[in-house]
């Protein structure tokens, strides 16, 4: 029997509904699917371009807006996100600074640096200290969406970095006391030594080698002492040659030298 028109009427809401309901489904999935950004800058202006841009594209949420290196970090801490656009050069905190912690953290979000920098070595700093991109803001503002969107896919997005100097300088984000602990440990001072030379304790000591190997991406004092002789005498990329390990006019390096 034919069906009536009742019938074709029940069964066409009946399909709507269906239809409807994968609809709204397909709708939710979109919503989960969604890419959680944070953006952190010391530029008003840009942390405005950035929410306008990132909120006029369905592929992201903006969940965190902030506006210096360490309220990020605490924010990272969090699990809010899981990539973030952030300048090279942040109040409190430098994009090094910040790349360094979230090393150290398990599941960190995935870094982009966004920066306007005219640093040629930034590129390659970034992507050796564990960023995922980064983008020139000369770059049109697609650019960077189309870059998150690669490094949620997995990916890492650089411009051209030649990785023969990356490491060209590795003294450039030592502190002249780590300088001077460096040229201390390759003259062959022990702990109780450096302490006494630098007239402080030997946990202090102990303190400052830590920071030092972890800036060298070293893990004992003996690759530090490679590194240290590899420089001196010039066999480092880019290091040594006639650049002083020491800091000008200090006295306990002089001391140090002479014992």
């Amino acid at each position: 029997m034919a069906p009536t028109s009742s019938t074709r009427a029940t069964n066409d809401q009946k399909d709507g509904s269906r239809v409807a309901r994968a609809d709204g489904d397909g709708a939710h999935l979109a919503e989960a699917e969604r890419i959680d950004v944070a953006i952190a800058d010391k530029s008003p202006l840009i942390l405005a371009g950035l929410d306008k841009l990132l909120s006029d594209d369905r592929r992201f949420n903006l969940v965190a807006k902030l506006t210096d290196g360490e309220e990020f970090l605490e924010a990272a801490r969090q699990q809010k996100f899981t990539i973030a656009v952030i300048g090279w050069q942040l109040p409190t905190l430098h994009a090094r600074d910040v790349l360094r912690a979230l090393s150290r953290q398990v599941a960190a979000p995935k870094i982009v640096v966004y920066s306007g920098t005219n640093d040629p070595a930034a590129p390659a700093e970034t992507l050796q200290l564990g960023g995922a991109g980064f983008v020139s803001k000369r770059a049109p503002p697609e650019r960077l969406l189309d870059v998150l969107a690669a490094v949620a896919a997995g990916d890492m997005v650089f411009p051209f970095v030649d990785i023969r100097k990356m490491r060209s300088d590795p003294l450039e984000n030592l502190t002249l006391r780590e300088r001077s602990l460096l040229s201390a440990l390759g003259s062959g001072h022990t702990n109780s030594q450096l302490a006494k030379d630098f007239g402080v304790s030997i946990n202090t000591i102990k303190f400052h080698l830590r920071n030092l190997f972890e800036k060298l991406e070293v893990r004992n004092r003996a690759q530090a002492i490679a590194l240290f002789l590899e420089m001196k005498h010039g066999a480092y990329p880019g290091g040594g040659g006639g650049r002083s390990m020491e800091p000008a006019g200090s006295s306990r390096g002089r001391r140090s030298r002479s014992e």
